[in-house]
């Protein structure tokens, strides 16, 4: 059996799978509306909220244009420090909004100091931060920004993608404040491609009621008259919410603390075991990932020959670098169903292809 170390699409676990193969149901049905309302109450537990979380039949992508659309009319503050902070400020450009950006060297967090000199610059209606930089493996301390954010600018929007940590790393939604709290089915939720689900305060629905232009698709409020009745406003991918009600029952069943604990321990894993080769995390020391262990590849290895040794021999794959960083780093996603044998058993065989 193949196992991809790559973060996202992730392996899925074939009785998960299995879940997919049930018989469609109507999506205007009760017995479809059971199923979307248990799935949405039990994501509610994994995003420590009692707001709602919205089930959404696109990739977190998506929901990024959904928070640009409903949470600001103009002026929102993007904290780019990777590819995917950079696209949250793009997709804010091409909807015609006014975004600021405030840029961080890649490979560093995004600083609670700084963010709060921006903010007092100018007042923003919404703020965009990416939790966890699919792209550098940085983990920006998000508690801490939002507590910035709640002193500096408190009706200020805090909208976090954590399309890459959440379900591999603690976010607590409401504790911290965040408004917009967005992920992707196919990273540490170990699901097919397909689904976004987003966690949203009531202030940021009252919110949206003020802002203009909020589209069809990705309106809020009309997600929200829909979720009351457990539902969605248009055709939802009723297999992939078969397999989200499963797989979140066999989360739960791992003990959610005790998820999260064997995700930064296999990145620990990972970052020792670069130290002991001679190579070095691009992520500086107190910002590394705990899903995604970005590697500097110091010893000049070639990824593309690397992994085609990986795969023929043992059917394993890591990601290269993103973007620029390709070549420069390659990265090694600890999330999902990979377990500390897998990454193990995958740290053997790099060091069978260095010493070859």
């Amino acid at each position: 059996m193949s196992h991809m170390f790559v973060p996202g699409p992730v392996d899925v676990a074939p009785e998960v799978l299995q879940a997919m193969a049930q018989p469609l149901v109507p999506h205007r049905s009760k017995e479809y509306e059971a199923i979307h309302r248990r799935a949405a109450e039990k994501s509610q537990k994994l995003f420590f909220t009692d707001f709602r979380v919205l089930i959404g039949t696109h990739t977190g992508s998506g929901m990024q244009e959904a928070g640009v659309r409903n949470l600001a009319q103009k002026d929102i503050l993007s904290c780019v420090n990777g590819a995917f902070s950079q696209r949250w400020y793009d997709v804010a450009v091409t909807n015609g909004k006014n975004p600021v950006r405030f840029d961080v060297e890649w490979g560093k967090a995004v600083s609670p100091d700084a963010l709060s000199d921006q903010l007092k610059k100018k007042h923003f209606e919404a703020v965009t931060i990416v939790h966890n930089e699919t792209s550098t493996g940085v983990e920006s301390p998000l508690k801490e920004l939002c507590r910035v954010v709640k002193e500096v600018s408190p009706d200020t929007m805090i909208l976090v993608d954590a399309v890459s940590s959440l379900g591999g790393a603690k976010i607590e939604m409401d504790a911290w404040g965040v408004d917009f709290l967005l992920t992707s089915s196919q990273k540490c939720l170990a699901l097919p491609p397909g689904l976004s689900l987003v966690g949203v305060t009531d202030r940021a629905l009252e919110k949206a009621k003020t802002v203009q232009n909020r589209g069809w698709y990705f309106d809020l409020l009309r997600m929200e008259k829909h979720r009351i009745k457990n539902s969605t406003a248009m055709t939802p991918a009723v297999s992939l919410v078969y397999a989200l009600d499963f797989q979140l029952d066999r989360m739960f069943a791992e003990g959610i603390e005790n998820r999260f604990l064997r995700h930064s321990s296999m990145s620990q894993r990972v970052y020792n075991w670069a130290l002991e080769n001679g190579m070095t995390p691009f992520a500086e020391e107190g910002a590394r990932s705990k899903t995604v262990a970005t590697i500097n590849n110091d010893r000049g290895l070639d990824i593309p020959l690397l992994n085609a040794f990986l795969m023929k021999k043992y059917q394993m794959r890591i990601a290269n670098g993103y973007g620029d960083l390709k070549g420069q780093t390659f990265r090694i996603a600890t999330m999902g169903e990979t377990s500390m044998e897998n990454i193990d058993a995958l740290l053997h065989a790099i060091e069978e292809f260095m010493h070859q």
